[in-house]
């Protein structure tokens, strides 16, 4: 059975249970890609009602719960977020996503219960599920050579947002390669090899056509670069050029 295919197998295991028990049912915390494939096929689960969160707004990795639509008692998503800081701040060296989710992994723990981790000069918020919450605020003593402490989050609702560097520019047609060429200043054609080696997703699914053409607001990642959102053609030039904008991740 491919990889989707299960997936998809599971999502209706937990809206059928949902639906046949009364009870609410989460997945793990899903990629893009995962929950647009579950937004395609919505429709095919009748009785239950789907919605998504990933512990704060405009979380890109969600979870995504299922109720019945007549659902009588109040419930919440088992998400906790998570606050880890240097132990002595002066020290500490500069740490990235990659470090933090490195860190997290090389405790045994899965992807699907990480959530979003944001990083904001040597301090990361890390939303997971709640089950792990304990065992990494335990466990997660050292980032690279930085020595962590970390605590629970009551209210996240002060995290710092996704800091992004703007880019605007041309290109011919907007095509992948000539996008992800503008927003790594490099050329188009040096941009081939990462996307016909498998290095290159939209909205987490892989992409290895130089030529398909990413929609509004899809969000773009090439592993060893980096990630970008696309925000459209705002208008042509006169060469008949498109003037697109970017927002890669800082």
């Amino acid at each position: 059975m491919e990889k989707d295919e299960f997936f998809i197998k599971r999502i209706r295991e937990l809206a059928n249970l949902s639906y046949q028990r009364d009870i609410v049912t989460f997945s793990d915390f899903l990629n893009l890609n995962e929950q647009n494939i579950i937004n395609d096929r919505k429709n095919q689960m009748p009785g239950v009602v789907m919605e998504c969160f990933g512990g704060y707004e405009q979380a890109e990795r969600q979870m995504v719960a299922f109720h019945p639509d007549a659902l009588l008692f109040p419930w919440k998503y088992p998400i906790k977020c998570l606050k880890a800081e240097p132990l002595a701040a002066k020290f500490s060296e500069d740490l990235t996503h990659r470090d933090f989710l490195g860190a997290v992994l090389n405790l045994g723990i899965e992807r699907a219960v990480i959530g979003d981790i944001l990083v904001q000069k040597h301090t990361a918020w890390i939303f997971c599920h709640e089950k792990i919450a304990d065992y990494i605020i335990e466990n997660l003593t050292r980032v690279r050579h930085t020595t962590m402490k970390l605590s629970m989050v009551d209210n996240p609702e002060h995290i710092p947002e996704p800091e992004f560097q703007e880019i605007n520019g041309t290109c011919a047609s907007v095509r992948l390669d000539a996008l992800i060429g503008l927003a790594f200043q490099a050329s188009r054609n040096s941009m081939v090899p990462f996307i016909e080696g498998g290095q290159v997703f939209v909205n987490g699914k892989l992409i290895t056509s130089n030529g398909y053409e990413p929609k509004d607001g899809d969000i773009i990642s090439v592993r060893g670069r980096g990630r970008f959102r696309y925000e459209g053609v705002s208008r042509q030039t006169k060469k008949g050029r498109n003037s697109v904008k970017l927002l890669r991740y800082q």
